[in-house]
């Protein structure tokens, strides 16, 4: 296949954070900006790239790109110069923010248009299904939409341990993205003008358009590369200590309490297991989380670490038995991939994201039908592991073989070429079984 000219809007676009990075680049770093970098070098390793990105990502771009990575690629960095810096400390914000970029990354494609004969635009980020794309919306040349998420939300019956405050917070939520899927100017145009819509999980799936989803392929937001595959290994004979470990900011719909609670439940149907549970992360939830541990008298199991530099979580991951990760509403989850490349198996619940990525024959899934059997099944889950080595093991390398096989980022570049070739030849039929 012959290079292509390819722009990408990447409103979220940054390399991951290096040792001694500026600490206001901290919350540039998120899952949705490393998402936008991968992407971006992985179109760049088979055409000429032009990028659309916010003017906050360029130092880091620029220093990563001293060092050798995005090599060749061409970024434009835009911003409205009067008003967006108080804009970007919240979600809904930001994402209003992010609507009237997406006009400025219209005019800056028609100007490049001018000179560039793009052959294909494609959309990295931000990678939901309720904000259209306005160059797939209103450029005319073949688009690529995604990959994107977002139709994910919390199981039914959970909402009713939230305070009134998260509750109205969670609603809004979710009616904010309706009514941006209903009547977003280019929502709808975006999604019938795009030739493939890549979506990370079967709840966006089912928020497409009818008529368009022949066109919807399944692509995960999340991937790895080949340096974070780890092979597993067996504890030492006579070692019986168990460790668990889960990681990401501490927010509500997480559901970091359930580990808690979890790893309590196991305890006490295991009463003097030499079990320790790692909580890797920062967050709103911290005090409140930390303050459940007290109350359930579980300081000696349970332990809060700060955020730390990605290769030292790796290294963690690599010395636990367990990843624990109970998220509601994950559309990606890339910390349970990272976790299954080390060779861990993965308990999680079986909803969005992480219910995508875990089948049974590398993980364990937990049905979220209410708070009361979550906590019973997950720390049922946690003693079957614990007292069945060797399944934690075969689990383990089956999750290896898995991040291996679907996530490393270098064929999951292979699989995004091939569906940008179909879509230069014209829109994506039906996906063949």
């Amino acid at each position: 296949m012959k290079r292509l000219n390819v722009l990408i809007s990447a409103f979220a676009c940054h390399p991951p954070l290096e040792a001694g990075a500026p600490e206001e680049e901290k919350l540039l770093a998120s899952g949705e900006s490393i998402l936008g970098w991968n992407i971006v070098n992985q179109v760049a390793r088979f055409h000429d790239a032009w990028v659309l990105t916010q003017a906050r990502n360029r130092p880091g771009i620029e220093r990563a790109q001293m060092r050798g990575e995005a090599a060749g690629v061409r970024f434009r960095y835009l911003d409205y110069k009067l008003w967006w810096k108080p804009l970007w400390h919240k979600s809904f914000t930001l994402h209003f923010y992010y609507y009237f970029w997406q006009w400025l990354a219209w005019a800056e494609a028609r100007k490049l248009r001018r000179t560039v004969a793009f052959d294909l635009a494609q959309h990295a980020t931000f990678a939901n299904d309720w904000m259209p794309d306005y160059i797939g919306a209103r450029l005319d040349i073949p688009f690529v939409w995604g990959p994107i998420g977002g139709g994910q939300r919390n199981p039914k019956g959970f909402e009713s341990e939230y305070g009134w405050k998260a509750r109205a917070g969670e609603r809004y939520r979710i009616l904010s993205q309706e009514l941006g899927r209903r009547l977003i100017r280019g929502r709808r145009r975006c999604a019938s003008r795009a030739r493939a819509i890549l979506v990370c999980n079967e709840e966006t799936r089912r928020k497409i358009p009818p008529a368009d989803r022949a066109k919807v392929r399944f692509f995960p937001v999340t991937g790895i590369n080949r340096a974070d595959l780890h092979d597993p290994v067996a504890r030492p004979e006579g070692d019986r200590s168990f460790r668990l470990l889960t990681t990401g900011r501490l927010v509500r719909y997480k559901r970091f309490d359930f580990c808690i609670r979890s790893t309590a439940a196991f305890l006490r149907n295991n009463p003097g297991t030499d079990v320790l549970l790692e909580i890797v992360g920062e967050g709103p939830e911290g005090p409140a989380l930390q303050a459940l541990v007290r109350e359930m008298k579980m300081e000696e199991h349970i332990r809060f670490v700060p955020w730390m530099p990605r290769r030292e979580l790796i290294t963690r991951m690599t010395a636990c038995d367990v990843f624990l990760f109970p998220s509601l509403r994950e559309g990606g989850g890339i910390v349970v991939i990272e976790a299954m490349a080390c060779g861990k198996p993965v308990v999680a619940l079986d909803s969005a994201g992480p219910g995508f990525h875990i089948q049974p024959e590398w993980g364990l899934k937990v049905e979220p039908r209410n708070p009361e059997q979550v906590v019973e099944d997950l720390a049922a889950a946690l003693e079957r592991l614990w007292k069945d080595p060797g399944l934690r093991l075969r689990l383990g390398r089956a999750a290896r073989r898995r991040a291996e096989d679907f996530y490393l980022w270098d064929r999951l570049g292979e699989r995004l070429r091939d569906i940008q070739a179909e879509a230069v030849a014209g829109p994506l039929g039906p996906e063949r079984t």
